[in-house]
């Protein structure tokens, strides 16, 4: 899956918001202000991911820990095109619905969810 594709797939889950806190070439997806999918500059992936999901990933190699974020479960894939295109989008959707999960009562009505 590419930049688009990623974007395309993260805009569709409820409630989803894009931003560039890191500048132009790094694309943030966020659900209620919480980021659940990161985009970076040369195009690798960095999303959230269940306890169980990452230690999967890590394990078999599938993806590694993402820099910064791995204290909190999150897994880096330096090239998503080599991922099944529906793989991701359960991933991000699953990561979508954990971070989701953690909001307030009020923001999750808010934003329909």
């Amino acid at each position: 899956m590419d930049r688009a594709g990623i974007g395309k797939t993260c805009l569709a889950l409820p409630g989803v918001t894009l931003d560039h806190p890191f500048g132009d070439h790094h694309d943030a997806y966020r659900v209620g202000g919480k980021m659940f999918v990161m985009v970076g500059e040369q195009g690798g992936v960095s999303f959230k991911v269940s306890d169980i999901a990452w230690e999967i990933l890590t394990e078999t190699g599938k993806a590694r820990p993402a820099p910064y974020l791995a204290r909190a479960k999150w897994v880096n894939l330096p090239d998503p095109d080599a991922w099944d295109d529906e793989e991701l989008a359960e991933h991000f959707a699953i990561g979508h619905r954990i971070v989701a999960a953690k909001l307030t009562k009020k923001v999750r009505a808010e934003l329909g969810l």
